[in-house]
């Protein structure tokens, strides 16, 4: 049975990927959009998901992204919206009018409008908050006053909230009554006679349960709450080190304000690692649909910090000028030992940040892992100066060549190291994301302290 209902899969169906949309598919709407076929791109766009079509979005450029807004009509909605992204949902929303943008997001939950009019125009933020009914207007706008990147800036308004006292019973019927339920939510939060939330009950123990059994009888031990004003990364990292699925949040008084869910708090842990990694690359938050002028200027000022420290490399080289006048070989050999430096340094350096962002490097352990990766240091560098030291001898025939490049080789692979842990670690203590600037320190340690040690070296034993 399993095979024939593969064998009756539409053909079309193997050309697609696991998640996304097939190039074939991106290539039928750029023609759609070309012929000005506007039946055609809805046909082609309507049955697929807001995530998917947000991808096809992605894929085709600023022009045929002008052409499909002029096209497809009434097409663009709240969810693709926010699936978009960043850089390239501001896009979007300057080729909609401000009611049609009202129109776009009246139907998303409030902390989806918030994620959206945050970055707006004056005209464009009052035109959608002016479409919203009055009761989200009021929860937007005060999301809006908390500080970004707060969890009360990423919470949602709606809250399936029930006093601490009923039972399972009194729960169902609220549930069933005609009140305006979120359109997901896993749990229902208890509340005391102040508002304040004082646990959650999922909605499978609601329904599994005894109608006169007390919601009090049956909460879930993973309850905690979270401030307006907590960092919204502390509380992405709660979620995942806690594994909850959704949490209250609560204001000045203790008051049930929101909720954050699993879905928003996995977003911004996938933002900040997507974040890290591109920081750590040095070329700051750009993506794929980015200008070229933007691209330019977020990498710019990288490329300036990589050449100040390029030249102060350079100024360690030019004090040996005569030794390696002296010795050719010197020349040939020294960009091995900077490169070898560079990439240890590296590697130390991408397991900082990855356990400072995640929570796991501490004062606690620091000490531990800097010895690590010391010693990891050095035995990685008595290996590789065996190897070098046997090249240098058998390539020039001079055994203290392959002596000097030897013990280079083992000092800066230690300092690589130790700069790799100690450098990123100094940086989020003094508030400077290490993902930003360590790569600059930690390449201009190993690259100076590689010239230094085997040109110095050089110089004494050699010359």
């Amino acid at each position: 049975m399993s095979e024939q209902l593969l064998d009756n899969r539409p053909e079309e169906a193997e050309d697609e990927e696991a998640f996304g949309v097939a190039e074939s598919l991106v290539d039928e709407v750029l023609e759609a959009i070309e012929a000005e076929d506007a039946s055609a791109v809805d046909a082609l766009l309507d049955p697929l998901h807001p995530a998917d079509i947000a991808h096809l979005i992605e894929q085709i450029d600023a022009g045929s992204r002008r052409d499909l807004m002029a096209v497809w009509k009434g097409g663009m909605d709240g969810e693709i919206l926010s699936e978009l992204d960043e850089g390239l949902r501001e896009e979007i929303i300057d080729n909609l009018e401000p009611s049609e943008l009202a129109e776009v997001v009246r139907d998303l939950e409030s902390n989806d409008v918030v994620d959206l009019v945050e970055y707006l125009d004056e005209e464009q933020q009052d035109a959608v908050l002016d479409m919203l009914e009055a009761t989200d207007r009021l929860a937007v706008e005060q999301a809006l006053a908390y500080p970004e990147e707060s969890a009360g800036r990423h919470m949602q308004s709606e809250v399936v909230r029930v006093p601490e006292h009923w039972t399972v019973g009194d729960a169902i019927d609220f549930l069933r009554s005609d009140i305006d339920l979120p359109d997901q939510f896993y749990h229902v939060m208890m509340v005391d006679p102040k508002f304040r939330p004082v646990g959650y009950v999922t909605l499978g123990r609601i329904l599994s349960s005894k109608r006169s059994a007390l919601l009090a009888d049956i909460t879930e031990d993973s309850f905690r709450t979270f401030h307006v004003e907590d960092p919204a990364s502390d509380v992405a990292h709660a979620f995942n080190h806690y594994h909850l699925i959704s949490a209250p949040v609560v204001d000045n008084e203790d008051r049930l304000v929101g909720v954050i869910t699993i879905d928003d708090a996995m977003t911004l842990l996938d933002e900040e690692h997507e974040e890290d990694i591109l920081r750590l690359a040095g070329v700051g938050e750009g993506s794929l649909s980015d200008s070229v002028l933007d691209t330019t200027r977020q990498r710019f000022p990288w490329l300036a910090v990589n050449l100040v420290t390029a030249i102060l490399a350079s100024g360690v080289i030019s004090l040996f000028e005569d030794v390696i006048a002296g010795l050719v070989a010197l020349a040939v050999l020294m960009p091995i030992v900077a490169s070898m430096g560079g990439n240890a340094g590296t590697q130390s350096l991408t397991v900082a940040v990855r356990s400072i962002a995640t929570r796991d490097l501490t004062g606690s352990n620091v000490w531990r892992v800097i010895r690590r990766e010391v010693l990891v240091g050095l035995l990685n560098g008595i290996v590789f100066a065996i190897v070098m030291g046997a090249i240098g001898w058998a390539w020039f025939g001079t055994p203290m060549l392959g002596v000097v490049i030897a013990v280079a080789m083992v000092i800066n692979l230690v300092v690589a190291g130790l700069a790799g842990t100690v450098i990123p670690v100094l940086l989020e203590k003094a508030g400077i994301d290490p993902a930003l600037a360590s790569g600059a320190f930690v390449t201009t340690v190993t690259d100076v302290i590689g010239f230094f040690a085997f040109l110095g070296l050089a110089a004494v034993v050699l010359l």
